[in-house]
């Protein structure tokens, strides 16, 4: 064991790296609990489109295999190029921490969540996670695996021109949390509470998984 404590042991652990060293620092444990978290984080941006008072349809849908798919009907999380980054606005919401709509208040008067760390950390934390938007009559999609991005934000159909939204499908990383299987009991409770708490939203809970 190295007992060396100099200049050249201090580590700098670069964008979503950091997440995937230490996830509990984000997302509070790698138990059942921070699984269950990711689905919170994902739907919270949601609510904080409600909050705002441009959704009120959120369906979340847990598949076989305990992927998770969250689809909001809000204005899409931007798709035009974010000058300082240099990559579009969705990419930056998914790839760089604390990045969001939330800071400097020009977004959101209200919000939820991890106040923009948290698309970035669930994606981080999964094996693979898609987001599509709906803006403008079309249909947008990038993809991520384990963080890094697979293929650039591109076009890959049409929507009705009044279509608005955002859908992230992911997969939580068997390397990362103990147990990847989701507890329909707690999802609905907490999604009962949001809805409950959220004028106006309404929350539908899939369970495809069957027995």
């Amino acid at each position: 064991m190295s007992t060396e404590y100099g200049a050249d042991q201090i580590q700098i652990l670069e964008g979503l790296e950091a997440v995937r060293k230490r996830p509990g620092m984000y997302i509070g444990s790698t138990s059942t609990r921070g699984l269950h978290h990711l689905v919170y984080e994902i739907v919270d941006n949601a609510v904080d489109e409600a909050l705002a008072g441009v959704c009120d349809k959120i369906h979340v849908t847990v598949h076989p295999g305990n992927s998770v798919t969250v689809e909001d009907n809000g204005r899409g999380i931007p798709v035009g190029i974010n000058h300082k980054a240099g990559i579009p606005a969705v990419e930056v919401v998914f790839t760089i921490l604390h990045a969001g709509g939330k800071f400097g208040g020009g977004g959101y008067k209200v919000s939820g969540g991890l106040h923009g760390v948290g698309a970035s950390v669930v994606n981080a934390l999964s094996e693979w996670l898609e987001v599509t938007i709906y803006h403008e009559g079309k249909i947008y999609r990038q993809r991520y695996e384990r963080g890094q991005v697979i293929y650039k934000l591109k076009v890959i159909g049409e929507c009705e021109p009044g279509r608005t939204g955002t859908t992230v499908s992911f997969l939580p990383d068997k390397e990362i949390f103990d147990d990847t299987v989701y507890d329909y009991d707690t999802l609905k409770r907490r999604f009962r509470e949001m809805a409950f708490l959220t004028k106006g939203l309404h929350i539908v809970l899939t369970d495809e998984r069957g027995e």
